[in-house]
């Protein structure tokens, strides 16, 4: 073909992502025509050119990952997808968008297309998500061979991306780990929803990311040579790369293009028929010429022989290697941890929950090949380094640790990024309250299903000197309530390794280990059976001769069983129920929780917000609690202070039973 005809066939096949994409918004009345317009030719040379994929099996480990993570202009990203020739989803997804129960969302979202590596719509968490992407290709690549491990990580991001904090943690790990596999394609047309970019932003980008170690590469995005030059060029930088992409956005929209006008609303039937009429199209909507959709299927073919190759190569890895890249825990991975449960238990261990995770750690991290820890500059108070712990830098992807730095808002997103990557399972550590930080990115998780771990310390007013600003209170409550995320607050080792088992298989949602800094006796008598597991049990005293009930978690635990023997001695009989993850107790048959909870009066004691507590002690139990921030003082000083105590315990139950 001459460069002629191939310029006028890449023209073509960009033009069939504007008008799938401004057909489908214009159908909905909703969406963002201006970044799919924008940047449609350098999607097209990325896509039929350099990318490495295979339609008919699309969790190939091997594949090259895309993060749209400008979310919005998802219209490119199911135009790509239908064009390419993936399997589940067809004209009618198309014409679909964004309608209830589409596959084709408002923003792409992972799992409900095969080609969608990761949700996104939350503005630079696609950007640091892909830094875990490249992050974990790396790793697994010193592992087990490039051979079987060696792709890129391809991101198109939006000026939203870049202006966003997160992504300066982001491109600053990324540059600091060498992470050349890793290519961003950066939509560079000067607009956000408000207008120009200069009325808020005058950052020179490309020197932003050259500070932190990344090349830079700038184009004209609609000149198709000099996209295809730029990414034949960086993939073989040694360092990560930006390729800043000069688009028009709306590119075609006559009156349009080149303003805050087409980046959030349907262009209109006005001005669609007249891009129509600009860009030279005369198929109907949603119709894409037999030649051109040709030329897109046989794109996606480019990469099959490749697969049918890695396929023999990977099998000849092993067990070990397709377990991996299956997510699959070994065989007996947790016999050292069921034996540490029964140790700790003889010997009646008492240790803050932070370090029976750390106990807990050291029999997991050999026995599992794909876990990765890490901490954002706090794993000497996290934790979260063993004996067989080794860090990844950028002269040996061959560790299991990752040093974050001071950077929470990555460290959350950039795990996630591995687990979706797959091969990985991360988990990583920060102070309880600066979970603040990460929460987006956790929200993300659970919306996502994915197995990652986050290992929160210094869980309570317990924290003490630190004061207020670093003691969580209303945080056990927020997480409680944000779907599909498992929130564990254990009273001892055993709990916290059976959290730990939980947390480790359950591949479809993230766990949250909210441990304390303070040392906790050694409450459980028997570890014959996961009780974590039934997210709240009866821990001590007599189920079936009870008076009341006391609920507690984490630290409160030990301080109700305190409370249940002083009462006994003036001959009140209750039960303590310790309660380490409600999420998982909600679950339980509405049997096994009335048997758990009875029928007596009940209190709930937690050294945090009481919040949510009601649905269990119900109207005419209490609750034992803060109602407000804590206060810096020794942590034994702040339970007194807060009326956190034994005593106030005991005259709880006195008073309910007074009524």
């Amino acid at each position: 073909m001459s460069a002629d005809n191939n310029y006028q066939t890449e023209q073509l096949m960009a033009n069939a992502i504007r008008f799938l994409s401004v057909d489908a918004i214009e159908k909905s009345k909703s969406g963002h025509p201006g970044m799919p317009l924008g940047m449609a030719d350098v999607a097209t040379v990325l896509f039929s050119k350099f990318i490495k994929l295979n339609p008919q099996e699309p969790r190939w480990f091997d594949r090259d990952r895309f993060v749209l993570s400008a979310g919005h202009g998802s219209m490119l990203m199911y135009s790509l997808l239908y064009l390419m020739g993936y399997e589940d989803i067809n004209i009618e997804d198309i014409k679909n968008f964004r309608q209830l129960g589409a596959k084709t969302a408002g923003h792409p979202e992972y799992g409900h297309l095969a080609g969608i590596d990761m949700t996104t719509g939350p503005l630079g968490q696609g950007i640091t998500s892909a830094v875990g992407m490249a992050l974990a290709e790396r790793m697994l690549a010193a592992k087990y061979g490039e051979d079987v491990c060696n792709h890129y990580t391809y991101v198109i991001a939006g000026d939203g991306c870049l202006m966003e904090g997160i992504s300066e943690e982001a491109i600053s790990v990324a540059g600091h780990l060498g992470l050349k596999k890793l290519i961003v394609l950066w939509d560079n047309n000067n607009i956000t929803i408000d207008g120009n970019v200069t009325a808020s932003n005058s950052t020179d980008q490309i020197k932003r990311f050259e500070a932190v170690g990344w090349n830079t590469i700038s184009v004209d995005g609609h000149d198709f040579a000099q996209i295809e030059k730029a990414i034949a060029s960086a993939q073989q930088a040694s360092r990560p790369t930006l390729i800043a992409c000069k688009t028009k956005i709306g590119f075609g929209a006559p009156t349009k293009a080149g303003t805050s006008k087409c980046h959030g609303s349907p262009l209109g039937a006005e001005e669609t028929e007249a891009m129509r009429k600009a860009l030279g199209w005369n198929s109907a909507p949603f119709d894409v010429p037999a030649d051109i959709l040709k030329a897109w299927r046989d794109a996606g073919q480019k990469s099959v022989a490749e697969f049918s190759s890695w396929e023999k190569r990977a099998q000849a890895k092993g067990a070990e290697f397709a377990d991996v890249v299956a997510g699959k825990l070994p065989k007996n991975w947790d016999e050292e941890l069921n034996n540490l449960k029964k140790k700790v238990i003889a010997e009646q261990t008492k240790v803050a929950t932070r370090k029976a995770s750390q106990m807990c750690l050291e029999a997991i991290v050999p026995h599992i090949p794909q876990i990765v820890g890490g901490s954002a500059d706090l794993a000497a108070s996290n934790l979260t380094l063993t004996s067989v712990s080794k860090t990844v830098t950028a002269q040996d992807y061959n560790g299991n640790n990752i040093m974050y730095g001071i950077r929470e808002h990555a460290m959350a997103a950039i795990m996630n990024g591995m687990a979706l990557h797959g091969g990985v399972i991360p988990f990583g550590g920060t102070f309880f309250v600066f979970s603040d930080y990460m929460r987006p990115s956790m929200r993300l998780a659970a919306l996502m299903g994915i197995r990652v771990i986050y290992v929160l310390t210094h869980d309570s007013i317990g924290v003490g000197e630190d004061g207020p600003t670093h003691q969580p209170i209303e945080h056990l409550a927020s997480y409680r309530c944000m779907p599909n995320i498992l929130t564990f607050r254990p009273c001892d080792v055993v709990e916290t390794a059976e959290a730990w088992q939980i947390a480790l298989e359950s591949e479809n949602e993230p766990s949250l280990l909210a441990l304390s800094r303070q040392n906790l006796p050694l409450l459980r008598t028997s570890s014959a059976e996961n009780l974590t597991a039934k997210g709240g049990y009866v821990i001590a005293g007599d189920a079936n001769n009870r008076q009341a009930t006391l609920i507690a978690t984490g630290s409160e635990v030990s301080l109700a069983v305190e409370a249940m023997n002083k009462l006994q001695q003036e001959g009140i009989s209750v039960v303590v129920v310790s309660m380490p993850c409600t999420e998982l107790f909600d679950e339980q048959p509405l049997d096994y929780q009335e048997t758990v909870l009875g029928s007596a009066p009940r209190v709930a004691i937690e050294a945090a917000a009481k919040f949510g507590w009601e649905k269990y002690v119900g109207l005419s139990g209490d609750i034992i609690g803060m109602d407000g921030f804590g206060a810096s003082g020794p942590a034994d000083k702040l339970y007194d202070y807060f009326g956190i105590t034994v005593d106030e315990v005991v005259d709880s139950v006195k008073n309910l039973l007074q009524r």
